[in-house]
C-alpha cells in the first residue's frame, strides 16, 4: 500500500491538521481509497493513484456544490438548473440512495455494467461540456477540459464500486472540511512528486513557496500568475496568504475570481491543479490547459500582464525550433524560455520570484549570458536565494530562487539592477524524504531579506563588480568562515615519517625492558 499518508504530519510541520487524540475520518477514507487503487490492475504508479482519486473527488465535489446551490435557490423561491443531467449526477450512478437516505444496492451499478457506463456514457457526456460552455472561465468548461484529458483506469467494476462508496463518505460542505481535504490532497501530490525522477515537476516544497510569497508580499487587488503551474502549489499558497484575516464579501469574490491565474501544458498536472484549487476554496479556477511557450512573447500587451509572478518552471527540457522562434533569445532550455516569458508578462513595478537551476548564474553559452543581461537590464534582480542539494527531493539538481522587480530602466548604466543580495541557505543537515525542508529553515532568510542584512550566510554584490562581458552572477560567499587550508602532501609525508621513527624508538625501548 502507498505510504504517502505516513509522512503527512511531518510534511505539515507547524500546522495542526487533525484534532489531537483521534484519527481523521477523511484520513482513513483516503487510506481506504489507496488500498482499493493498490489492488486495481489498471493503476500501477503514484501518478495513477492521484489521477484516479482526482476525477472521483471532482465529481463528488461537483455533486455537493450543485445540491448546495439548489437548496439556496429553493430557500429564495427560485428554480435551479443543474449542470449535469439526472442520469449523470453522482447521486444517480455513483451513490444512489433510498427514500430513507440509505445506499440503494438495487439501483447501484456494479461490475462490468459500471465500467461500461463510465467509459461509454459518463466520460463522453462530460467531455462534451467543453464545446457547450460559454467561456473558458466557467465550471462547465473546466468539466469538459478535465474529462477530455483524463482516462478511467479502473478495469474492475467491483474495485470502482468500492472506491465510489469511500468517496461518497467525504463532505465538502464547510470550509473546515475543504481545508482538511486540501491537506490530504497536497500530501498525495507531494508523494507523487517524490516518487518520480523529476520530483520538482509536480511538487515544489511548500515551505519554499511560502518563503517566496513572504518576500514578494502580494496584496489584495493584485493579479498573481504562474505560467507553469503544475499542481498549483504557488497559487494555492498565495490564496492562503491573502485569505488571512477578515475579508468582505466583495474582497473574497475578487480573490476567488480575479486574482489567481495559471497555465499548464501536461494533462495530469492540469487536472490536479484544478482539483487542488477547488479544495482550497476556488470553485472555477482560472487555469488554462495550454503550452505557455507556444505563445509569441512579442504579442504580449499591457492588458495581458500581471502584478506578481511566482513559478518553478520545468528545467532540463528541450523545446523544438519552432517554439524557440517565439523568443528573442533562442535556446532549447525550457526554463530559460519560461524566464523570458515571465519577464515579459510582468507589469512595470511588478514583482517576481522564480526557481531556476543554479547553473543559470554562470553558464558561459551565448543564450545564458544574453538572458542574464536581459534580466539585469529590464528588472531589478535584488535577491538570490541559493538552495542546497536535496531541496527538491528526487530532482537531483541544485537551484536558486531569483527575486526581481520590473524596471525602471537606468539609461545611464544600461541596467535596472544596482546591487544583488545573496543568501546561502544551510539547514545544517542532509535533506531527504524523511527530513525535508521546513518553514523554520527559511525563517532567517525572510527576516534578513527585509533589510538585505550581511551575515556569515548573506552578502551584497555591487553590479559594478560583475564582469560586463559575461554577467557571471555566481559569487562565492565572502563572509563565510575561512576553512583551514589544505596541507601540502609532502608536509604530511614528513610528519608520518617522524611519527614512525618515534614509534620505532618507543618499541625498541619496550624491547630492552623486556
Amino acid at each position: 500500500m502507498p505510504s504517502w499518508l505516513d509522512a503527512l504530519m511531518g510534511a505539515a510541520r507547524g500546522r495542526s491538521i487533525f484534532p489531537v487524540g483521534r484519527d481523521s475520518m477523511f484520513e482513513q477514507t483516503f487510506r481506504n481509497i489507496d488500498d482499493v487503487l493498490w489492488k486495481e490492475a489498471g493503476c500501477t504508479t503514484e501518478l495513477d493513484y492521484t489521477e484516479q482519486t482526482s476525477w472521483l473527488l471532482f465529481l463528488k465535489y461537483l455533486n455537493d456544490l450543485e445540491y448546495e446551490r439548489a437548496i439556496e435557490a429553493e430557500l429564495v423561491g427560485k428554480p435551479y438548473d443543474f449542470l449535469l443531467e439526472e442520469p449523470y449526477r453522482w447521486s444517480s450512478w455513483a451513490a444512489p440512495k433510498t427514500a430513507a437516505g440509505e445506499f440503494d444496492h438495487d439501483r447501484a451499478l456494479i461490475g462490468p455494467d459500471l465500467i461500461e457506463f463510465v467509459n461509454t456514457q459518463l466520460f463522453p457526456y462530460l467531455q462534451g461540456f467543453k464545446q457547450r460552455a460559454s467561456s473558458p472561465n466557467t465550471i462547465e468548461y473546466k468539466i469538459g477540459e478535465i474529462f477530455g484529458e483524463i482516462k478511467n483506469k479502473f478495469t474492475s467494476g467491483y474495485s470502482l464500486r468500492d472506491a465510489l462508496e469511500y468517496i461518497d463518505e467525504l463532505r465538502f460542505g464547510s470550509q473546515e472540511e475543504k481545508h482538511e481535504l486540501s491537506y490530504l490532497y497536497e500530501a498525495k501530490i507531494k508523494n507523487m512528486g517524490n516518487a518520480g525522477r523529476n520530483g520538482g515537476e509536480y511538487y515544489t516544497p511548500r515551505p519554499l513557496i511560502r518563503a517566496m510569497i513572504q518576500v514578494v508580499k502580494p496584496q489584495l487587488g493584485e493579479t498573481i500568475y504562474d505560467g507553469a503551474c503544475g499542481s498549483a502549489g504557488f497559487l494555492c499558497e498565495a490564496y492562503e496568504y491573502l485569505r488571512r484575516g477578515q475579508l468582505t464579501t466583495q474582497q473574497l469574490e475578487v480573490l476567488q475570481t480575479q486574482t489567481l491565474f495559471g497555465k499548464e501544458k501536461k494533462p495530469l498536472a492540469f487536472v490536479i491543479s484544478i482539483m487542488n484549487l477547488i479544495l482550497h476554496g476556488i470553485d472555477a479556477p482560472n487555469i488554462i490547459h495550454t503550452n505557455t511557450l507556444a505563445e509569441n512573447i512579442s504579442d504580449v500587451q499591457d492588458k495581458n500582464r500581471f502584478d506578481v509572478i511566482l513559478a518553478n518552471p520545468p528545467f532540463g527540457g528541450k523545446e523544438r525550433k519552432e517554439v524557440q522562434q517565439n523568443f528573442p533569445i533562442k535556446t532549447g532550455e525550457t526554463a530559460f524560455l519560461f524566464l523570458q516569458h515571465f519577464i515579459k508578462m510582468l507589469k512595470q513595478g511588478g514583482r517576481g520570484a522564480v526557481v531556476i537551476k543554479n547553473t543559470f548564474l554562470s553558464n558561459s553559452d551565448n543564450a545564458s549570458r544574453a538572458l542574464r543581461r536581459e534580466l539585469l537590464s529590464s528588472c531589478n534582480l535584488h535577491t538570490v536565494l541559493d538552495c542546497p542539494g536535496g531541496t527538491f527531493i528526487g530532482a537531483g539538481v541544485k537551484t536558486v530562487v531569483l527575486f526581481f522587480e520590473k524596471g525602471p530602466f537606468d539609461s545611464a548604466q544600461g541596467v535596472a539592477t544596482k546591487k544583488i543580495w545573496y543568501y546561502q541557505l544551510d539547514p545544517g543537515r542532509n535533506m531527504g524524504k524523511t527530513n525535508p525542508l521546513n518553514d523554520d529553515d527559511l525563517k532567517e532568510f525572510v527576516e534578513l531579506q527585509a533589510t538585505f542584512a550581511e551575515t556569515e550566510k548573506s552578502w551584497l554584490v555591487d553590479l559594478e563588480d560583475v564582469d560586463p562581458e559575461t554577467f557571471d552572477l555566481s559569487v562565492k560567499n565572502p563572509n563565510a568562515p575561512e576553512e583551514a587550508p589544505l596541507r601540502d602532501p609532502q608536509e604530511i609525508m614528513d610528519e608520518i615519517a617522524v611519527l614512525d621513527a618515534e614509534s620505532a624508538e618507543i618499541l625498541a625501548g619496550i624491547g630492552g625492558i623486556l
